[in-house]
């Protein structure tokens, strides 16, 4: 039985180190984490400590789950990517030890792994994430910790629809763990909740080089996914299709996915602004608007164009399409250093109040929310609306959406020609010393350009599948 018991474990040894090769080798450092870590520590008001919790899974149906995403603060402190896990970061030294944080994780467990994937466990949190003091969930509830002598504790906002597996170290159980520890009460829970969004916002609103990089790559294959839709397209081809072409793009690049739901709307879809259903079977000659963004080791695109199905604009759809695009241009002009954020959308709500007025749509500037509801911009990084100060002013190293719209559904008041015409155009920048960079410039933004190159033939035109 030893024998059988050591073979085992022999060959588990084996497959774990083996079946780990060929992975991507472009992360973000585990000296990334460590200096975030220590940013976020020098934010820390005296004697105080934090707490970030890992995001539960969620049910996909009855016995499945989704695939697990972190939630995005742990993974920028941390780099650590399971389920049921904390972290905790001391302002100060803490204990004989010397420690200043502490990284809690899912146990290793052969038989676990053999069907939902490999563990990192605490050994390759130490060896592959750079902590010194790691240890299992299960090792929380009596770890010697008195959060009593701390005048702060510092955490989010505590999620109360948590699974529990009974296992008396999952997420369910870590929190409540807590809960009894610190003596959490509502009293208290607001300003903690307070601390950390303000020390985050400051934190990830500027973007290091590392991180820049990633958004690059991700902002980049979202380009190249729109313009061979944009190559692509015709009449009788379905929302799915051209969702389907982004998705093979992404992952052709090694994208995990989608930093958020694709919006592919056709016609009367494309005014609905998170339109999700992707199952309008033909295009039409309609417009296709997608508002689709990679995520690339968790940093997230966001671009949306705006295309003919025929390849050509018409003489409305074209007057629409320029207003939103002088919208944005504008709104570029000021997109730098010092500009206070909420002047960004005042800019563009001004040039489409305007356009609106002189198409004859609108006669006050103030009904152009009718037609344009949304905001201009918002931040942009390991969120597809990331954590900023939006009551700030831009920075350097900030990047951020430039996204005005028009949506006029039918029925609007207005003349019936303009119905049915939904146009967003929306690029990634990012600010740098003295203006801006547009890092979704290599998607064609005017129409002229988006005519051209919708004459131009698509790998995917050729492909050719059986019927069914």
């Amino acid at each position: 039985m030893k024998q059988l018991f050591f073979f085992f474990a022999l060959f588990f040894t084996f497959f774990q180190i083996h079946s780990q090769e060929n992975l991507p080798t472009d992360y973000l450092s585990k000296e990334f984490h460590k200096d975030r870590r220590e940013a976020f520590r020098n934010l820390m008001p005296a004697n105080s400590v934090a707490l970030i919790f890992s995001y539960p899974e969620r049910v996909f149906s009855k016995d499945i789950n989704y695939n697990f995403h972190q939630n995005p603060d742990l993974y920028y402190l941390s780099g650590y990517k399971e389920p049921d896990a904390v972290l905790l970061l001391f302002k100060d030294v803490q204990g004989t030890e010397k420690y200043n944080e502490i990284l809690f994780v899912r146990e290793r467990n052969a038989s676990k792994e053999t069907w939902t994937g490999r563990r990192l466990g605490t050994e390759g949190a130490k060896s592959k994430l750079g902590f010194t003091a790691v240890y299992n969930g299960k090792d929380f509830k009596d770890f010697e910790i008195d959060f009593k002598k701390f005048d702060k504790i510092i955490y989010d906002k505590i999620p109360t629809d948590i699974g529990n597996d009974k296992s008396g170290f999952d997420l369910y159980s870590l929190l409540e763990s807590f809960k009894t520890k610190a003596a959490i009460s509502k009293e208290n829970e607001a300003s903690s909740i307070d601390l950390f969004t303000n020390i985050t916002n400051t934190l990830r609103e500027i973007k290091t080089p590392e991180e820049m990089n990633l958004l690059r790559k991700s902002i980049k294959l979202s380009c190249i996914a729109h313009n061979e839709v944009m190559k692509a397209i015709g009449p009788n081809m379905s929302e799915n299709e051209a969702d389907g072409i982004h998705a093979y793009v992404h992952r052709h690049y090694g994208a995990e996915g989608e930093g958020y739901p694709p919006i592919v709307g056709a016609g009367a879809n494309g005014c609905i602004l998170h339109y999700g259903e992707n199952n309008a079977t033909k295009i039409d000659n309609q417009l296709l608007l997608m508002d689709v963004g990679s995520e690339y080791h968790g940093y997230s695109a966001d671009v949306t164009r705006t295309i003919p199905a025929n390849g050509k604009f018409t003489e409305e759809q074209k007057a629409i399409y320029q207003l939103v695009y002088e919208a944005q241009e504008e709104v570029f002009k000021i997109a730098k250093p010092g500009t206070l954020f909420q002047d960004l959308n005042q800019k563009s709500r001004e040039v489409i109040a305007a356009g609106l007025i002189k198409l004859g749509i609108i006669t006050d500037p103030r009904d152009a929310r009718i037609y344009y509801p949304h905001s201009c911009s918002h931040y942009l990084g390991l969120d597809v609306h990331d954590k900023g100060n939006y009551a700030g002013i831009l920075k350097e190293n900030m990047v951020l959406t430039v996204e005005p719209g028009i949506y006029i559904p039918a029925n609007s008041k207005c003349d019936k020609k303009w119905w049915n015409i939904g146009i967003r155009i929306e690029d990634d920048i990012a600010i740098t010393k003295d203006s801006y960079e547009n890092l979704s410039v290599e998607s064609p933004r005017k129409w002229q350009d988006i005519e051209k190159l919708s004459a131009q033939k698509s790998t995917f035109n050729e492909m050719k599948f059986p019927k069914i």
